[in-house]
């Protein structure tokens, strides 16, 4: 069952719910479903020194987003 973020169109409320199957899923708040997939992030975590220990990330290239082409190169600068 995958854990999946949401945006409601209707009151704007955010929110994660698990899909089972083709279950639509429906706003807690509002129990509209014209929804947004928002994009999920995840955490990571190390074993090394005391645990829990989130990894940080650290930027690339381009200080940013990581394009190897350097600094200016992708659409968020």
């Amino acid at each position: 069952m995958p854990l999946y973020e949401y945006a409601c169109k209707e009151c704007a409320h955010q929110f994660e719910t698990l899909v089972r199957g083709s279950e639509t899923p429906s706003c807690p708040a509002c129990h509209a479903t014209a929804l947004e997939r928002k994009l999920s992030v995840f955490a990571a975590h190390s074993n090394t020194g005391s645990w829990p220990r989130q990894i940080e990330a650290t930027p690339g290239p381009c200080g940013s987003c990581g394009d190897p082409r350097g600094p200016g190169s992708c659409s968020i600068n």
